[in-house]
């Protein structure tokens, strides 16, 4: 039978383990794009997308994405909440601002779902995907590849995820369209006004969430006492 002090510690070690969960950094890369709604930081999954990621961050490193903008915001017709949809931006089609077009890195190969706050690359056909991406509002899953025949529907290339800033992600999706721009399943989805993604650079990975608090155990008992 336990005896409270052995309880007592037992309640103190599992009380530590989220606090030290949350204290293990990443090893992945961050960005920060500062845009005037705000900033967006970014986790690369460079260990998962290692292809995808090292395209990114050439495209940051050498400031291609400095002045790109966010200029699409793709939701279901009718709806008028903006909490779930598709908000695009990058480089566009310039090609003076273009590196080469990448391979394609399937999530059926690197285990990764296009879920709340995925970025992933845009392309035509799979190994088109240079400087454009978009950022998932809500769980959008039917951008991955079909896990039982990945060549008939490659899906998308998903490679990070907002970690802060989804506030200003949903503050871009819901910003005006203009209804005649755009081709296509495009037309009324870009934006009246394209929004200037300022400046991308590396950066730090944010700090860890504070632990919750956790109530005081009851004293121990003094010796002797009842068990």
């Amino acid at each position: 039978m336990l005896t409270k002090r052995t309880l007592l510690a037992l309640v103190m070690s599992l009380a530590a383990a989220p606090a030290f969960a949350q204290t293990a950094a990443s090893t992945n890369p961050f960005v920060k794009m500062h845009t005037p709604q705000g900033d967006i930081v970014l986790e690369l999954y460079a260990d998962k997308a290692p292809i995808t990621v090292r395209n990114f961050l050439h495209y940051v490193d050498t400031r291609k994405l400095d002045g790109a903008t966010f200029y699409r915001s793709s939701t279901p017709p009718g709806d008028k909440t903006f909490t779930y949809g598709i908000l695009q931006g990058g480089a566009g089609t310039d090609p003076k601002k273009l590196y080469p077009p990448i391979a394609h890195e399937s999530t059926a190969k690197t285990g990764l779902s296009h879920t709340d706050g995925t970025i992933s690359m845009t392309r035509y056909a799979p190994g088109t995907a240079t400087a454009n991406f978009s950022i998932c509002v809500g769980d959008q899953t039917y951008l991955d590849a079909d896990p039982k025949d990945p060549k008939a529907n490659p899906g998308y290339a998903a490679f990070g995820r907002v970690v802060e800033g989804m506030e200003v992600v949903k503050t871009l999706l819901a910003a005006p369209r203009d209804p005649v721009k755009g081709v296509g399943v495009m037309k009324g989805e870009m934006l009246a006004h394209p929004v200037p993604i300022l400046t991308v650079r590396r950066t730090t990975a944010p700090a860890p969430a504070a632990a919750p608090a956790v109530a005081p155990a009851p004293a121990a008992p003094a010796p002797g006492a009842p068990q």
